[in-house]
């Protein structure tokens, strides 16, 4: 008998993957609409967003997205450069508050090689980490158990960045 992990949330997602792309770009789209709460936009800032990952590796797993379409951080200017390490330091600040993680992983794939799951449209990864958060699942089942619904995160985060602490 195989095992099965249930994950009803993601169906819609999954269902509605290819519906958002205007030129491949998820990103563009979500931050052109006004519904931050449909697409779990945490924080807009001037020339970047702060969003949660809808395919997460933990709960709190957060996105820093430049506004503008580029690939390469070398396409990014100052100001952009600037305001997105700004919001991965207040994005880093808001998951401690709401999940006091002991650690985080923070990074770029840069390019398809690179593992880039939007290769057109730079973004920073911010990843809460506690130790022993990696158990039998992910190294022998190869599936991340994600303890904490989508929108539960996004609720539990809001609510911090918008009180401004």
């Amino acid at each position: 008998m195989s095992e099965r992990l249930w994950a009803p949330w993601r169906f819609d997602y999954v269902q509605n993957a290819d519906s958002k792309s205007v030129d491949g770009c998820l990103f563009c789209v979500i931050e052109s609409e006004d519904s931050d709460r449909d697409n779990l936009i945490l924080h807009r800032g001037a020339r970047a967003f702060v969003m949660l990952n809808a395919y997460p590796y933990t709960s709190g797993h957060l996105m820093v997205v430049p506004k503008r379409h580029v690939a390469d951080i070398a396409d990014l200017d100052d100001q952009e450069l600037l305001e997105v390490n700004q919001l991965v330091k207040m994005a880093c600040h808001w998951v401690r508050l709401v999940y006091s993680p002991e650690g985080f992983n923070i990074g770029v794939n840069m390019g398809k090689a690179a593992g880039a799951g939007i290769p057109g449209h730079i973004h920073w990864h911010i990843v809460p980490r506690w130790a022993g958060d990696t158990n039998f699942m992910t190294s022998v089942g190869e599936v991340r158990v994600i303890p904490q619904d989508l929108r539960v995160s996004y609720e539990s985060l809001r609510r911090v960045v918008e009180e401004g602490v």
